[in-house]
């Protein structure tokens, strides 16, 4: 027999403690960010019914990267790939009881069977942020406006990143204009998704397939139809409007699609300008249909998901970092020998009622090889704590990352830890 396995599935991660520390410090500075804002956390399984995602999301997610199966009571199963439509789903759950407009947000894990590559795993958590029972404009502003927020708050300058703005209103309109009726626009649209990653003369071919008239063509001779005239002097009025709010890096993309055959109305992508790292950091838009799938008259709704992937690519590429020391213990409570660890316990139960956190070593090593246990393990501060520091009530405390020691009352050591001095 084989020895298992220590490798993780291909495509997910495995977080040590420091690791997921510093996922937690993510998550730490989007919460506050967020709150700031007036939006509250929500959270669901990851596990859904299969027919909840082959009513609205890309065909491409449902076809070829769902991890769906059948359980044992031969229901049909699927790990969630996205958080939108549980979104709805809950707010249709709940619809005559809720205030509205709510304002949520949750960081679950997803799961999408893709190639693993840079920026794109097998699961991953995603920061998703929506605004629900919205319709206007100022909406829109605000959703666009939170996601650079975010990026900001992260340390982020403007020059960093680019927000991409485009409307499906808008596009939908251009392939109206273009007389192409709802299954050969669905058609267009999917197509109009890949244009980037496509040669260009294999996205004409595809697209003479589908219509003698070019919809971006419409779009950008906006004249030819009082239709897509309209939502197109919309969605310039709404950049204008987020360059007056501070975001000043929106432009207008005819030919961002956003892959989810949900979205309504405006949608858009935020990339990275640094040329190390040419890809879209995350994006949303407006969905005002979905919830209605569950009954009852439509709710207008406009949010957009940010992955942890690539936003830590991000952040790695502009030199940003994140603390991550939040949760690790402050103080290591070295033990001179076994018979102190009991002594040191309680000690250090007394400094953890008062919001210190402490480590209490439980080996035979002596004080020195504890010191570089300390070390190791990242805690700042040590201090041994035996029969003498019992006897006289005073400890010594040392910095590890200079070696300065300093000596003071017990009865002063929650302050010190508190303070950080």
């Amino acid at each position: 027999m084989t020895d298992l396995s220590t490798d993780p599935y291909k495509g997910v991660r495995d977080f040590y403690p420091t690791d997921w520390a510093r996922m937690q410090a993510m998550f730490t500075r989007m919460r506050a960010t967020l709150a700031q804002w007036g939006y509250e956390e929500y959270a669901a399984s990851p596990l859904e019914r299969a027919e909840l995602y082959e009513a609205k999301t890309s065909e491409e997610i449902v076809s070829e990267q769902t991890y769906t199966f059948t359980d044992r009571g031969d229901r049909r199963v699927t790990l969630r790939p996205e958080m939108t439509p549980t979104l709805a789903r809950m707010i249709a759950g709940k619809r005559r009881e809720m205030p509205l407009p709510a304002r949520w947000f949750s960081i679950p894990n997803v799961f999408r069977y893709e190639r693993p590559q840079k920026g794109r795993l097998r699961e991953h958590y995603q920061l998703n942020v929506d605004l629900v029972g919205a319709g206007s404009a100022e909406a829109d502003l605000e959703v666009i406006t939170v996601a650079t927020d975010l990026l900001k708050s992260f340390g982020a300058k403007e020059s960093d990143f680019v927000v991409r703005v485009n409307s499906r209103a808008l596009l939908t309109a251009a392939c109206t204009a273009a007389e192409l009726n709802a299954e050969a626009s669905r058609a267009y649209l999917h197509l109009l998704d890949k244009k980037n990653k496509m040669p260009a003369e294999e996205f004409a071919a595809a697209q003479a397939a589908i219509t003698a008239k070019d919809p971006l063509a419409l779009i950008e001779d906006a004249g030819t139809s009082p239709d897509v005239a309209r939502e197109k002097k919309a969605l310039l009025d709404t950049i204008e409007a987020l360059a007056r709010r501070g975001v000043g890096n929106a432009v207008f993309d005819p030919t961002l699609t956003r892959g989810f055959d949900y979205y309504t109305g405006i949608v858009f992508e935020i990339f990275d300008t640094n040329p190390e790292n040419p890809r879209a950091l995350f994006g949303g838009g407006r969905f005002d249909r979905l919830v209605a799938l569950f009954g009852g008259d439509p709710i207008p709704a406009v949010g957009f998901g940010m992955g942890d992937v690539t936003l830590a690519d991000f952040l790695l590429t502009h030199g940003l970092t994140v603390a991550d020391t939040d949760g690790r213990p402050e103080l290591y409570l070295g033990t001179p020998s076994p018979e102190d660890i009991p002594g040191a316990q309680a000690f250090a139960a007394t400094l953890r009622a008062q919001g210190s956190r402490v480590f209490v070593n439980l080996t035979e090593k002596n004080l020195g090889d504890q010191i570089k246990d300390a070390v190791k393990r990242g805690i700042p501060l040590f201090l041994a704590y035996g029969a003498n520091e019992v006897a006289s009530q005073t400890v010594r405390m040392k910095v590890l990352a200079t070696g300065e020691e300093v000596g003071l009352p017990v009865s002063e050591l929650p302050l010190r830890l508190r303070t950080g001095s």
